[in-house]
């Protein structure tokens, strides 16, 4: 794991110019890999590329990185694991330490390479010199960012892997084409304005965080997942054409046939895959652990772990005082069981506040999960032993975990929706929504007529992945807080409803496409990067996604029990009772945090913030704030979107 940046510039600059831009870039990724730092400068064509190297596979000065390839064609900046990168090395071997390289790729004779590391680096460069972009990604199994500059060709090519672990920004500013794994990065280029963007701050207020393509400063947009850029340089930077494709996509995924097999066929597939993906992803020249929750993902990658390795596994998790949030003792049920080395931190209130004035610096662009509190100090607990943590993020996204998925599936079956849509339409009137203000908090009939209102705007929504993204996020909240932004409307990117083979594959493809790695990805990548730590996911190996998408959902619920292929994979390691229960989530009191111990903070901020600019609608903010504290609403994850865009404002706006 790594971090890169780079940018191309007209070549009226001088050299020392350059390089001290390009330093101050890198140097502000530092926590990203703070084991190495190269950079690679050509004036005569305009190129600089930098990176921060956290050694992980090789941790020799062979794995330096910018790194050329053998034919001298390509210079490669890469950030992240390629895990299958052995395979690739032993189908490109021709004899004891050499491998080819295709004509086609040098526009001259082969040429033969003598491999000088044993880094995935030099595996992917040398795929990439073999087969080109397409033919290399195409046999990746990974997660990746990479940037990849083409001397015969003068392109410069990035990419991002298939379910969007690895970040990746880009954009022009000040006559310059920019790049990098975080946008604290640009903040050192000369000229670049940090203008907000309104419009991504629409989806921010409206999903906790700013979704791809899009960033929060105008000019600058996120690669998406899948996705390669292509910039072809004409002749000079200002003719310059991008072309942005895709080389694997969800949608794609969705049409592939259908797994034949019976249910229990698709577990003992699963089980296969999912050992093949824990398999690679515990390859490391360094500590690997896992994170362990207590609940059935974290526990099937832990258990899966522990049946393959020799040695005991390093586990960890997180305990809280209060226990409607305390999972602590579930995970330590579990890793006694199987055996692991445990650690477990219980975290009070006062050392969990005491993290808070560090998250803009964590999540440089507006986050507001507020279980990225936990998460931050999850790894950072990780980091003290290991320098790789596995996951189970995935596994509720591609097996229905999530309870809004069975309801949005019960939702669509309610016949003549516009016409319901139409009768709920008065439940989103000012005067209704006045008289439930006024009820208590907690009262039957105001949570249900707040739902209510809810579901009157997703039946607004003609297309079934729309309504689910309705359902799924506050777009109401977006229109009232940001002012002059015009007809935004929540997309559900990457998904089209023709190609699911029900409503639960689509709702779970929405997911994937969406929340996945806007909210999940993007918390967990920060939070431990931060740390210089490293985080794998087996359940997003691709080949583990696409069968999961194979499998009709009567094989994901089944029984009333939701993801129940992993429930029968584990529980041939875990008694069911360990792990039967209730989904908790990884969140923090919020709600009573905010009229406690944060609410001077909070005030303050908020005083602040609403001095400072008419971007956001004042009254509405103060209005909140008001009933939450008066106890007439939970407004706890409303305002926490206030703070932490205002937090933000604070440390990096101009």
């Amino acid at each position: 794991m790594c971090g890169i940046a780079g940018f191309l510039f007209p070549t009226k600059y001088h050299h020392d110019e350059i390089f001290d831009t390009l330093q101050k870039m890198t140097d502000a990724l530092v926590a990203r890999g703070p084991d190495d730092e190269g950079h690679w400068i050509d004036m005569a064509t305009g190129v600089a590329l930098g990176h921060r190297r956290l050694s992980i596979i090789d941790l020799s000065p062979a794995g330096h990185q910018p790194m050329m390839s053998a034919s001298g064609r390509y210079v490669l900046i890469f950030n992240g694991e390629i895990y299958n990168h052995l395979e690739i090395r032993r189908e490109l071997d021709t004899s004891d330490g050499e491998y080819r390289c295709s004509d086609t790729c040098t526009g001259s004779t082969s040429v033969r390479g003598k491999w000088r590391s044993t880094s995935d680096t030099e595996s992917l460069l040398a795929a990439i010199d073999a087969w080109g972009v397409n033919g290399a990604l195409m046999r990746c199994v990974g997660m990746f960012s990479v940037a990849l500059w083409d001397k015969a060709e003068h392109t410069l090519t990035l990419v991002r892997d298939r379910l969007g672990e690895k970040p990746l920004y880009y954009g022009w500013s000040n006559g310059m084409f920019i790049f990098a794994s975080e946008l604290k990065a640009f903040h050192s280029m000369p000229g670049f304005s940090a203008a907000i963007d309104k419009t991504a701050l629409w989806h921010y207020f409206c999903q906790r965080a700013v979704p791809a393509p899009y960033s929060i400063y105008e000019g600058i947009r996120k690669l998406e997942p899948g996705q390669i850029l292509t910039l072809h340089i004409g002749s000079d930077l200002g003719r310059s054409r991008v072309v942005i494709e895709n080389y694997w996509s969800l949608e794609e995924t969705l049409k592939a046939d259908a797994f034949r097999g019976t249910a229990n066929d698709a577990v003992e597939e699963l089980a296969r895959l999912l050992k093949q993906a824990i398999s690679l992803q515990m390859v490391a020249d360094v500590p690997v652990g896992a994170f362990l929750s207590g609940g059935i993902d974290s526990a099937t990658v832990v258990a899966l772990m522990q049946s393959l390795s020799n040695r005991t596994i390093q586990t960890y998790t997180m305990a809280f005082e209060e226990n409607s949030f305390n999972e602590g003792p579930y995970a330590a049920a579990i890793a006694q069981y199987l055996g692991t080395n445990h650690t477990e931190l219980t975290v009070t209130t006062s050392e969990a506040l005491t993290i808070i004035p560090r998250l803009p610096d964590i999540w440089d662009e507006p986050f507001a999960d507020s279980s990225q509190i936990p998460t931050a100090i999850l790894t950072a607990l990780a980091r003290r032993n290991v320098t790789v943590a596995l996951s189970g993020d995935g596994g509720d996204e591609l097996f229905c975990g999530y309870k809004r998925q069975l309801t949005a599936a019960a939702l669509e079956r309610i016949p003549a929706k516009n016409l319901v849509g139409a009768l709920l339409f008065a439940f989103n009137s000012p005067r209704m929504q006045m008289h439930l203000r006024s009820l208590p908090l907690g009262l039957g009939p105001k949570t249900a007529a707040s739902r209510l209102a809810i579901l009157s705007d997703v039946f607004t929504y003609n297309d079934p992945a729309e309504r689910y993204m309705a359902f799924s996020y506050d777009s109401e909240f977006s229109d009232r807080m940001v002012r002059g932004v015009s007809e935004c409307r929540l997309e559900a990117v990457g998904t089209k409803t023709a190609a699911a083979r029900d409503i639960l594959s689509l709702v779970s493809a929405v997911d994937t496409a969406t929340y996945l790695p806007t909210d999940i990805l993007t918390k967990v990548d920060r939070a431990a990067m931060a740390v210089s730590l490293e985080t794998r996911v087996p359940f997003l190996d691709h080949r583990v996604v696409e069968f999961a998408f194979s499998l009709p959902s009567s094989f994901k619920v089944r029984n009333n029990e939701s993801k129940w292929p992993l429930r029968q994979i584990l529980r041939e390691y875990v008694p069911s009772g360990l792990f039967d229960r209730p989904k908790m989530g990884f969140g923090v009191p919020i709600r009573d945090w905010l009229r406690g111990p944060l609410r001077s903070w909070a005030a303050d901020l908020l005083l602040l913030g609403n001095s400072r600019d008419d971007i956001l609608d004042k009254k509405l903010i103060e209005r909140i704030w008001r009933d939450h504290q008066s106890g007439a609403w939970d407004y706890a994850e409303h305002l926490w979107r206030v703070l932490m865009f205002r937090a933000w404002q604070m440390r990096y706006e101009r």
